[in-house]
């Protein structure tokens, strides 16, 4: 049986649409051709934008397009404990510091954290956390994109792992997460590819195992923006889910069935899959055009 475990993690922000429907595709199409596992994980560490609502609506658009978890769904808000560990590791390793510094103070340095905080901790008042990212690059091999090189210093700087509200951060969750359940390859839009350095320079220093990584091309609308959940001008039908599959499958590259239901079309789509068919995401394909 296949090692490989692949998997797609939505934020419950919203409805999903069409540009996260691609990268659902993407990722379910590479598990399945590599006989491995798919898995979906909620991503709702940030409490204020999230909603179970969401997540629930997401789930059945996923089971509407043909996908379906093979393990139990993860939720991210379940998992603080874990987070708390891994912050707790850091810290004692001396790679963690307590920051005071806000977007506004940063945006004089291009919001990037330098070397050292803007504004000192206040006393009595909960600082945010951050890693302490060393002045080096940090080299991978990408499926689609080859081998790429990414200074810590130019894609963000010192970053943050837990919010001063005791949010814990993107970055630091979605490594924990990934190492917890054994993925064996991330597959995921072109606009996380500069998050991936300072994934990779977490991985390392919680000690867990390296990925693969393999970004997909993004969806942009007419004016040359990245689809969000708050744009209602391009929503998935989940009565009617062939059409959206079949132009989530062009813009992957791959050969489009012309099997006219849900279960043939998606076998087929599976078995003409071809990694090497998928585009550069350099310069994002503008797909949609608005009526």
């Amino acid at each position: 049986m296949s090692t490989y475990r692949g998997r797609f993690a939505p934020s419950p922000t919203g409805p999903l649409h069409f540009g996260s429907l691609v990268a659902a595709l993407g990722s379910w199409l590479r598990a399945r051709a590599e006989g491995g596992a798919w898995l979906v994980r909620i991503e709702d560490v940030d409490r204020t934008r999230s909603s179970p609502l969401w997540a629930d609506d997401i789930l059945a658009t996923l089971h509407a397009f043909g996908f379906d978890a093979d393990e139990a769904v993860l939720q991210q808000s379940t998992r603080d404990t874990l987070y708390e560990a891994a912050l707790t590791r850091l810290r004692e390793a001396g790679h963690a510091y307590p920051c005071a510094c806000s977007r506004s103070d940063l945006a004089a340095c291009g919001g990037v954290h330098p070397a050292h905080c803007v504004r000192r901790p206040i006393p009595g008042q909960a600082p945010a956390w951050r890693l302490r990212v060393p002045d080096e690059s940090i080299t991978f091999d990408d499926v689609v994109h080859g081998h790429v090189e990414r200074s810590l210093r130019e894609v963000g700087g010192d970053f943050v792992l837990r919010r001063a509200n005791g949010e814990y951060a993107y970055q630091l969750a979605v490594v924990v997460d990934d190492g917890e359940q054994r993925i064996s390859e991330v597959v995921r839009g072109v606009d996380l590819l500069d998050s991936t350095p300072r994934q990779i320079l977490l991985r390392r220093l919680l000690g867990l195992a390296d990925t693969g990584w393999l970004h997909l091309p993004l969806v942009l609308d007419a004016a040359g923006r990245k689809l969000a959940k708050r744009d209602a001008a391009h929503p998935l039908d989940a009565g009617d889910p062939l059409p959206a599959l079949r132009r989530a499958l062009a813009m992957l590259g791959q050969a489009v069935p012309a099997s006219p239901s849900l279960r043939p079309f998606l076998a087929d789509a599976v078995a003409r899959f071809d990694v090497t068919r998928i585009p550069r995401g350099d310069h994002p394909h503008v797909a949609l055009q608005d009526d």
